[in-house]
């Protein structure tokens, strides 16, 4: 189960740019608040997706619970580690997928997964063992003894995620994982999360970023739509239907993520 309660991260920029510079001056420090007091539960055996518009602090969320860089406010926990304090041990509670394109070009597929299951210090025997079960999972086999170099993104998610699931962790984190996707790799990546949250697969507890609707109307158990840094609304898609009085989740999503609009906007028909 992963908590995250209160986040607030905020970074320090510089305007200005190469005009600036030209003419000698000095761009104005400014405050971004990225996330804004964020707090979500994601339970076991439950798909949960973080649904915003570019820019709504979806990935500096993730980032922070992967312990890339530590909140201003707020905790974070995984199955009731404390990420800040025992980084480590929460990490090793996860499976992060936050890039696919991130793997080692000159090294096959079975290569990537066995490196970082040694990295999770597991046995050489176990690690083959383990990459040959997560090529069936994931259907690799065809590519497993490729180099990844020249990979199709559908193939590069696919041995990125087995990389992030060799150590079978409880927790699957994923950051966008259908961009770049075709339809047939989109669909068979719904099927291996639907997999895992399942009792079979291990009930695992999923978090996934995403902004494009139909993923998450799809695939979610719960979602919490998110704005300008704030969660805005959670719940299932249909109670987010019905809270909004909407027929069309993207309709219910506008209303809640951008409530400055409604008036503006024409009813759906």
């Amino acid at each position: 189960m992963i908590r995250l309660h209160a986040l607030h991260k905020a970074f320090q920029t510089r305007g200005g740019g190469s005009l600036s510079s030209l003419f000698g001056k000095k761009g104005q420090a400014r405050t971004v608040v990225a996330v804004e007091h964020l707090s979500l539960a994601a339970p076991n055996g439950r798909i949960t997706g973080l649904l915003g518009p570019n820019g709504a602090g979806k990935t500096t969320s993730l980032r922070m619970l992967a312990g890339l860089f530590p909140p201003d406010q707020g905790s974070i926990e995984v199955d009731g580690i404390d990420v800040l304090r025992q980084p480590r041990a929460a990490l090793a509670r996860m499976g992060i997928l936050g890039d696919a394109h991130g793997l080692y070009p000159r090294l096959t597929a079975r290569e990537n997964i066995v490196y970082f299951a040694r990295l999770q210090d597991m046995p050489m025997d176990e690690a083959q063992a383990r990459a040959e079960s997560l090529a069936e999972l994931l259907d690799l086999r065809a590519v497993l003894d490729r180099r990844a170099e020249g990979f199709s993104q559908g193939e590069r998610m696919k041995t990125a995620l087995a990389r992030a699931l060799v150590h079978d962790p409880a927790n699957i984190v994923l950051d966008e994982p259908t961009n770049g996707l075709d339809v047939v790799a989109t669909r068979a990546l719904r099927e291996v999360l639907r997999h895992l949250r399942s009792p079979e697969g291990g009930g695992k507890c999923i978090v996934f970023s995403s902004h494009i609707m139909q993923e998450v109307e799809q695939l979610c158990d719960q979602v919490v739509v998110m704005s300008h840094g704030r969660s805005v609304a959670t719940g299932t898609v249909d109670g987010l239907l019905a809270q909004t009085g909407r027929q069309r989740f993207e309709d219910a999503f506008v209303d809640l993520a951008f409530p400055e609009a409604a008036p503006a906007r024409l009813e759906s028909a």
